[in-house]
């Protein structure tokens, strides 16, 4: 029934459609009882497995669904044991809800590897920020047609000593200006680091005017026909970083601290809470400040999916409404808890669940913030790093 709810509402939409709404989650709430959801999600920090534990204490407590943490390390790894499970027929699969996105999630889904659709049937789907945040509706360009629902928000994002730096770089020339101005004390990690990646991707949309081309797959001929966009503006920019452009530091974490240290003036991270975290842990001053880009920074959701072959589907669905409810959101976007910034808009919230998500000024927090741009299309990201390493790497 559920794998065909939305062609069915909407040939049916009607006066009686919110009724019929809620008539069929309470189907799904009972069905849930009793369930147990292994839950597939990455288990490298320690603030993130917490946080898991405390949603399958509350999710046993109000629904009486079990919650198993399923800890991984890499979700690729998942696709292939649920892509061999439904080749072999098997109907009861091992994995019930996976944390996902990206070139994970197109491979489940060009392969008919999961449940759906069912995100925007949930009940606290309509907290979500679609019109703000158009990545809870598109995964590194991929429609996600329901098929999965979205959990947490990330976006590139800049910090620095506000008592050094007193006006940061707002822009890919700005950047390059500071730079020039402050030779050998700006660098990026190099890519295929994720953020080093990131980074470049970032420069490449800024220093095009037809960002439309980024959503488009691309192949190799045509990706070297645009690739001295890109590398002329890096040519320009490399001299002036840390030493010379001829070396980069293999992480976001040896940027951090080299930021930390006073040897780099301007480090980078994908979690825009990440800064206030620093400072609330005492690895950055109470100064530090935090800023995105004016014209944006590439950003993206990460999501929950339900495989097709899930024995507990009702329960995966409970458990995916509760991680949008605003106590969950509100909970998983404290510093103090994890600091996974919010996929909920708070406009759409009423003033009681809004205030769970505090307010006023934290140090560290974000203080120029720009809009999120989507991730280009996955096919561009193994082209620019194999250019990158090309012509940077050696």
């Amino acid at each position: 029934m559920h794998l065909n709810r939305r062609t069915f509402l909407l040939a049916s939409a009607s006066l009686f459609a919110i009724p019929a709404l809620a008539a069929e989650w309470q189907t799904t709430l009972e069905a849930a009882k009793g369930q147990t959801v292994y839950f597939n999600a990455w288990a490298g920090s320690d603030t993130i497995n917490a946080y898991i534990a405390w949603v399958g204490e509350q999710v046993k407590a109000r629904y009486g669904v079990t919650l198993e943490h399923v800890k991984i390390t890499d979700t690729a790894e998942v696709v292939r044991r649920v892509r061999d499970e439904v080749k072999a027929g098997k109907a009861d699969g091992s994995v019930d809800l996976v944390w996902i996105n990206g070139e994970n999630f197109r491979a489940m889904k060009s392969g008919n590897l999961l449940f759906g659709p069912f995100a925007s049937d949930l009940p606290n789907f309509k907290f979500v920020d679609i019109e703000g945040k158009p990545t809870t509706l598109s995964d590194f360009a991929e429609p996600t047609d329901g098929l999965e629902s979205p959990w947490g928000m990330a976006q590139l994002t800049f910090f620095a000593d506000g008592a050094k730096v007193k006006s940061p770089p707002l822009g890919l020339s700005e950047l390059i200006s500071f730079a020039e101005a402050n030779p050998g004390r700006v660098t990026y990690p190099a890519p295929p680091d994720f953020h080093g990646t990131t980074f470049v991707k970032q420069v490449f949309i800024e220093a095009v005017s037809d960002k439309s081309m980024f959503a488009q797959p691309i192949g190799k001929d045509a990706f070297m026909a645009k690739a001295k966009l890109l590398t002329d503006v890096l040519d320009l920019m490399h001299p002036h970083l840390w030493r010379d452009g001829k070396q980069f530091p293999q992480s976001q974490s040896q940027v951090k601290q080299m930021v930390a240290d006073g040897e780099l003036l301007i480090g980078l991270t994908f979690n825009p809470n990440e800064p206030a975290n620093l400072v609330a842990t005492g690895e950055m001053p109470a100064s530090t400040i935090a800023w995105q880009h004016k014209g944006g920074t590439i950003g993206n959701t990460h999501f929950v999916a339900i495989p097709i072959n899930s024995k507990s589907s009702a329960a995966a669905q409970v458990v995916a409404d509760f991680l949008l409810s605003p106590e969950a959101q509100a909970r998983k976007a404290d510093l103090k808890q994890w600091g996974d910034p919010t996929v909920l808009a708070m406009a759409k919230l009423s003033p009681d669940e809004a205030q769970l998500f505090g307010g006023g000024e934290t140090p560290g927090a974000v203080s120029f913030p720009g809009p999120a741009i989507p991730e280009p299309h996955g096919s561009w990201v193994p082209l620019i790093e194999a250019l990158w390493l090309e012509r940077y790497g050696g």
